[in-house]
C-alpha cells in the first residue's frame, strides 16, 4: 500500500525553514499508537513545516479489525520513512529540532514501541531531547493548534477506542469527568457498519464505518429518522458515563429481525438501511448530547471555570468521531444554549496523526511543563494503558444533577425537535 500524504499541508502548509524566526522552537512529532504511522514538524506559533503519514486502513479493513501484530510488522516497515519524508517537505534534518516528542501511552504496546524506539534513536544520534506524550492528552489540546481556546475548557475525546469528558486546565492537568464504561462510539459504529454489509455499496467502500453510516444516514428521508428505536443508554444514571454498548446490541437485534422477517440473502443489504443508519446515529448522538449537557452542568454548578480570564466557555470535540458532521453540529446547538463556543480540530487532525503530538510537545515546551522531557532516554517507557488526569467521576455522581434536556434538531429540516 502506497504511503498517504495529507496534501493540505505538505502541498499548501509546508514551510522553509529559513522563513521562520531563529527564536521560534521547532519539534517534531512521532506517533505510532494504533494503526497510523505518522510524522511532523511544528513551530511554536503552530506552522506545520511538514507532515507525512502513512495509513494501515485499507490493510486492517480485510481482517474486519485491528490485528496488534500486523499493525506492529506495518509500523516497522514505514516508520523511518515517514520520518525522513517529514523532515524532506520541511526542508529540514533533526539538526535543526529542539525536541522529539513521541507517544509512549495509551495504546497498543506493539505499536507504540515501534515509535518509541525511532524516536530515541533520532533523538540520541542528535543529542535532543525527548518528550514523552499522553496520546489522550494531545488530541484534547489539539485544537489549539488552529483556534484560539484559552485554558480552562471543556473536552469531549470521542473516537474508535475511547470516550471520555474531560476539563483541561493546562498542559498538565487534566480532570475527567466521564468515560466509557465499554465500547466506544467509533467501535460501535464500525461494527454495525460492517453488520449492515454497507462495504458491499460501492460508494461506501472505502469509508470507515463511521463514515458510512455518516454519509448513509444524510440520504434518508424526512420520516426515516424514526423508523427504528434506540433506547437512551444510562438514562437512570446521573453522570456522564458512557455506554454503547446496548445501542450496538439493540441495533444488531433489529438487523437480524428485518433479515429474518424479509429472508434476506446472506450478502444482502436492509432495504431501508438509509432510515437505519440515521436512527442508530440519532440514538449515538443523544447519547453524546446526554452526558455532555450534564458535564456542562457540572461545570457551572462546580465553577470549575473560576480561573478562566473571561466570561468566555469553550467545548472542544476531539478524536476521529469528531470528524462526523452530525454529531458536532448537534452538540454546538447543545452547547450554544448553555453560552459555550464549540471547536474541533481540522477533520485531518481529528485521526491519530504526528502533527498532534509534535504539538502537545511544543505546548508543554512552550509552558515549560518540561517535568518529562529527558535526555536519560533508557528512563522513557511505553504504557498501552493510562489514565487522562484526577478523576471526578465519583463527584459528578454525587453531584447528582438532573437536566432538562436541551432541545435540538439532530437531522434539521428531517425530523420534528429532539433532545
Amino acid at each position: 500500500m502506497m504511503p498517504r500524504v495529507l496534501s493540505k499541508f505538505a502541498r499548501f502548509r509546508t514551510v522553509n525553514r529559513h522563513l521562520t524566526t531563529q527564536s521560534s522552537p521547532v519539534v517534531l512529532g512521532i506517533e505510532t499508537s494504533c494503526d497510523d504511522t505518522g510524522a511532523a514538524l511544528v513551530t511554536g506559533n503552530g506552522t506545520v513545516l511538514g507532515e507525512y503519514i502513512h495509513s494501515q486502513q485499507s490493510s486492517h479493513l480485510r481482517f474486519g479489525g485491528i490485528i496488534p501484530p500486523v499493525a506492529q510488522d506495518i509500523h516497522r516497515a514505514n516508520i523511518e520513512s515517514v520520518v525522513q519524508n517529514a523532515f524532506k517537505l520541511a526542508n529540514m534534518t533533526p539538526n535543526d529540532i529542539d525536541a522529539v516528542a513521541v507517544t509512549n501511552r495509551p495504546g497498543l504496546p506493539l505499536s507504540l514501541i515501534v515509535g518509541m524506539r525511532y524516536a530515541k534513536h533520532i533523538a540520541r544520534s542528535y543529542n535532543k531531547p525527548l518528550i514523552p506524550i499522553h496520546h489522550m492528552q494531545a488530541h484534547a489540546l489539539m485544537a489549539r493548534m488552529t483556534s484560539t481556546i484559552p485554558y480552562p475548557f471543556l473536552c469531549l475525546l470521542v473516537s474508535g477506542g475511547h470516550s471520555l469528558l474531560v476539563f483541561v486546565e493546562s498542559t498538565a492537568r487534566f480532570r475527567l469527568l466521564g468515560e466509557t464504561l465499554d465500547d466506544a462510539p467509533g467501535e460501535a459504529l464500525d461494527k454495525i457498519a460492517r453488520r449492515l454489509k454497507l462495504r458491499n455499496v460501492a460508494k461506501y467502500a472505502q469509508m470507515s464505518g463511521g463514515q458510512a453510516i455518516e454519509a448513509a444516514a444524510q440520504q434518508a428521508g424526512a420520516k426515516d429518522t424514526s423508523a427504528y428505536e434506540f433506547p437512551l443508554p444510562l438514562s437512570k444514571y446521573r453522570d456522564c458515563q458512557f455506554s454503547f454498548a446496548g445501542l450496538k446490541n439493540t441495533a444488531t437485534r433489529h438487523i437480524l429481525e428485518r433479515e429474518s422477517t424479509l429472508h434476506l440473502a446472506p450478502d444482502a443489504l436492509l432495504p431501508d438501511y438509509e432510515a437505519f443508519c440515521a436512527c442508530f446515529l440519532k440514538g449515538v448522538t443523544r447519547h453524546m448530547l446526554h452526558r455532555t449537557q450534564r458535564a456542562i452542568e457540572y461545570c457551572e454548578r462546580r465553577n470549575l471555570f473560576s480561573n478562566a480570564a473571561g466570561p468566555h466557555r469553550s467545548l472542544v470535540v476531539s478524536g476521529g468521531v469528531a470528524c462526523n458532521d452530525v454529531i458536532f453540529n448537534a452538540l454546538s446547538s447543545m452547547a450554544a444554549q448553555f453560552g459555550y463556543s464549540t471547536y474541533r480540530p481540522p477533520k485531518k487532525l481529528c485521526t491519530d496523526n504526528g502533527t498532534m503530538i509534535a504539538w502537545n510537545g511544543m505546548e508543554k515546551l512552550l509552558a515549560k511543563d518540561t517535568a518529562e522531557m529527558t535526555t536519560k532516554y533508557e528512563q522513557v517507557d511505553i504504557s498501552g494503558k493510562c489514565p487522562i488526569g484526577d478523576s471526578l467521576i465519583d463527584d459528578v455522581k454525587a453531584a447528582n444533577i438532573a437536566c432538562k434536556w436541551a432541545k435540538v434538531d439532530i437531522f434539521p429540516g428531517k425530523e420534528e425537535v429532539s433532545s
